[in-house]
């Protein structure tokens, strides 16, 4: 990953909370914007020293807190399968993604995320292999 102006990677690169960032895009939530206005308006629960809207929105820190404040907070227990659902997000310690529709035998969701460079496929069974879960969101 790398810093980018235009705050959006516009070189098909990116990182998790790219991923995050482009879906709410395409649903009409600009990610880039709302992050920035929540930090302006709740400095004190962001860590940031220095206020940047080109790389805030695109750190798994502060989307946790803007989802905290701006988002349906849901059960992090995934056996509660009907609990979660395809569209919602899910955040790690230092890792975020999609819920996806497509679900395990057991019922339990894939997830839609971007990983590692070396990845083969972005939409995976990883939701039992995580004990680092930290939220579970849905946008109202």
């Amino acid at each position: 990953s790398k810093y980018y102006n235009t705050g959006y990677p516009n070189d098909e690169y990116g990182v998790c909370t790219d991923v995050v960032a482009f879906a709410l895009k395409d649903a009409g939530y600009d990610l880039m914007v709302l992050v920035n206005e929540d930090i302006k308006n709740n400095k004190e629960l962001y860590d940031i020293d220095a206020v940047d809207k080109n790389i805030d929105f695109r750190r798994v820190k502060n989307l946790k807190v803007y989802f905290d404040n701006n988002a349906i907070s849901l059960t992090t227990d995934i056996n509660k399968i009907e609990e979660w659902q395809g569209g919602d997000i899910v955040v790690f310690k230092k890792h975020i993604g999609i819920i996806s529709d497509k679900r395990n035998r057991k019922g339990i969701c894939f997830v839609i995320h971007h990983a590692n460079p070396y990845q083969i496929y972005y939409e995976e069974d990883i939701l039992e292999h995580r004990d680092d879960i930290i939220g579970h969101y849905r946008i109202s």
